[in-house]
């Protein structure tokens, strides 16, 4: 570990979390809101002028970005921030810039979190070196995985959170028939994001024959929680069943008897009410194959800011990646 400090960042649609790294260690971590600055380079600026006079400027940096990385142009998905990757690096005089996708990173991290912050749901004990599977709802869906090979653990880079949306009863359908006509493309990100649980409410009224109000992401998760709306309610118990279908999926695809990992804003923040849902059986609920996924465990990641753990190794560990150098 270098003992210069090394600059972090995990950016999603509605927050740019940021930190120094010294040997390792997180250190000065903040938080700021995506819509107070209309140019990512504003908002590293900004984190950086804030710390220059304790920690001195970084030379080397890594960034997770909720965005597909697959050059050196970088365009958000739920936000309107777009880059190049190597004219930041020259703008920010940095010698090294490493931009990852923010799953990407948060899967570099899991092998390295405490047990103490991971809240396991079903399932027994992982399978040794099996892949891992990883999902996690925010503003978005983002999905990723961790593969063996050899020595390293390599992690996977990907857009699951866009794979199509099916229906797994009559309600879920009756909801993705009053949601069509809006949507050409019904993803699982559309429905399991917090834009997706607003999206969830407004059609199980329209379902019900319920007056909506205009509600935000917050307001349905606490509605839902204390019970105070029946269709706050309805919409946290579809978005835990579909949940679960999504990560069996995702299971089934990469066989990650390894476990799944479920990170973002939204899961952690559900505590019993997740672990007591819809959420395993439908995850287990495979026909044939309910018995190959009744072992896997999943955990719900309970860390404070795990992709910052990532990005820490991410100057050493392999990955996907775009990277300039000076």
């Amino acid at each position: 570990m270098s003992a210069l400090p090394r600059l972090l960042a995990d950016i999603g649609g509605t927050n740019a979390r940021f930190a120094l790294s010294i040997d390792g260690a997180i250190h000065a971590s903040t938080i700021l809101t995506c819509n107070q600055y209309p140019h990512f380079e504003q908002a590293v600026q900004a984190y950086l002028d804030s710390q220059l006079a304790q920690y001195g400027r970084p030379r080397e940096a890594a960034f997770a970005i909720a965005a597909p990385i697959v050059g050196d142009s970088v365009a958000m998905t739920n936000h309107t921030w777009h880059f190049s990757v190597a004219a930041l690096r020259a703008r920010l005089s940095l010698q090294r810039l490493i931009v990852l996708n923010d799953f990407t990173a948060l899967a570099m991290s899991l092998r390295y979190l405490p047990a103490a912050e991971l809240h396991q749901i079903g399932g027994g004990k992982p399978a040794p070196n099996a892949p891992i599977a990883l999902l996690g709802a925010g503003t978005g869906l983002g999905v990723s995985g961790l593969i063996p090979h050899g020595m390293h653990w390599v992690p996977l880079q990907g857009e699951g959170g866009h794979v199509t949306m099916g229906a797994s009863d009559a309600r879920e359908a009756a909801v993705l028939e009053v949601l069509r006509p809006r949507f050409a493309h019904i993803s699982a990100e559309r429905l399991l994001s917090g834009p997706g649980l607003v999206l969830l409410y407004e059609a199980l009224c329209a379902v019900d024959g319920a007056s909506s109000s205009l509600l935000q992401p917050a307001d349905v998760s606490e509605r839902g929680l204390n019970g105070s709306d029946a269709q706050c309610r309805g919409a946290l118990d579809l978005f835990c069943a579909m949940f679960g279908t999504v990560a069996g999926n995702l299971v089934l695809t990469l066989g990650a008897h390894g476990g799944v990992y479920i990170g973002g804003g939204i899961v952690p923040r559900l505590g019993d009410f997740f672990a007591n849902s819809r959420f395993r059986q439908r995850f287990e609920a495979k026909g044939r194959y309910a018995d190959y996924l009744a072992p896997v465990p999943a955990y719900v990641i309970n860390s404070a800011l795990p992709a910052f753990v990532g990005l820490v190794h991410a100057f050493d560990d392999p990955g996907p990646r775009v990277e300039s150098r000076l």
